[in-house]
């Protein structure tokens, strides 16, 4: 049902321009993984704060407030190109099951993110129980979403 679209995805000019180029793919993918550090990092940051490990000299939310420009532009440099990437390869997508978990995953560790753990590190001045278990999880929702990314490449 949804080939036809990805289908069309792979056909659009932005699609043909890079898999026309020899270096705009690589080129793409290099700046992807580099937003997947920044990423990963101020993903990080957050969340061995909640679970009470590194950083301990700041509060949860200091640190949360300073980590959020970063987390932001990591978030908008990985979704522009990511569509970018997809739309080259988009059939390619369709048939490989990495994708779907990742493409599943993402709106869930987006979402726990900015409705759960971005409240959680906005109150929570200690560490507790909750903070401990909103981290945990969130590592794990974004743990998912980068391995499967990973391994699009690789299946």
């Amino acid at each position: 049902m949804l080939l036809p679209f990805f289908e069309w995805c792979e056909s659009t000019p932005i699609a043909t321009t890079i898999q026309n180029s020899l270096w705009l793919f690589p080129v793409i993918e290099a700046v992807h993984l580099l937003g997947l550090c920044l990423l990963g990092g101020s993903i990080l940051l957050v969340d061995l704060r909640l679970m009470g490990a590194g950083l301990t000299r700041q509060t949860i939310p200091e640190l949360n407030s300073q980590v959020r420009p970063w987390l932001l532009g990591a978030i908008t440099m990985m979704i522009v190109t990511g569509v970018s990437l997809f739309l080259s390869e988009a059939i390619k997508c369709y048939y490989n099951q990495a994708f779907w978990v990742k493409i599943t995953t993402l709106p869930l560790a987006l979402s726990f993110t900015f409705l759960v753990r971005d409240r959680v590190a906005r109150e929570g001045a200690y560490v507790n129980a909750a903070t401990r278990l909103t981290g945990a999880a969130s590592v794990v929702l974004w743990f998912i979403v980068a391995a499967a990314g990973r391994w699009i490449g690789y299946s």
